[in-house]
């Protein structure tokens, strides 16, 4: 029987810890980032108590990021067998699947664009021109998430990461 090797825990909460720091330095919320990566570096799903005593923070500062991670599709919740409890575990492939939702947020901000452009006269003006240019931005990268998309998934099976096997 193959044992795994023990990981070393002070390691693993630098790697979280700056993982964590990273992500908040562009805008994720920190706490959902500890959270992320504390789970991401666990062989097994956890529950929120595991989580919060992982990071030394209280079961509510855990509770707030785990409900951020699931809207965004970057936890998965399971119910504990015979309690209350939940545990999380990172879905099958969550960069993936937390890019892709995004692309309905694209769509919102070039119909929301493309009405402002109307609103400024199209691009005969600078400030419609500037809307415009925001509008083929956002329709270039929701194009490029879709066959972004494509590959990476042709990618993970070429690779032979494409089972379940947590992300």
């Amino acid at each position: 029987m193959n044992v795994p090797p023990q990981h070393d825990e002070e390691e693993v909460h630098l790697f979280v810890e700056r993982m964590a720091m990273a992500f908040a330095d562009v805008g994720f919320p920190r706490m959902a980032a500890r959270v992320l990566f504390t789970v991401m570096s666990a062989d097994d799903p956890l529950t929120a108590g595991e989580i919060a005593e992982r990071l030394g923070v209280s079961a509510a500062a855990v509770s707030g990021a785990v409900r951020y991670l699931t809207q965004f599709a970057m936890l998965v919740r399971e119910p504990v067998k015979g309690s209350r409890r939940d545990r999380y575990r990172m879905p099958d492939n969550p960069w993936y699947e937390a890019t892709i939702t995004k692309t309905t947020l694209y769509k919102n901000f070039i119909d929301i664009a493309a009405g402002g452009v109307d609103a400024l006269h199209g691009r005969s003006t600078p400030a419609g021109e500037r809307v415009a240019e925001m509008r083929d931005f956002f329709l270039f990268v929701q194009e490029e998430l879709e066959s972004l998309g494509d590959r990476w998934r042709a990618r993970r099976a070429a690779t032979g990461h494409g089972g379940p096997a947590g992300g």
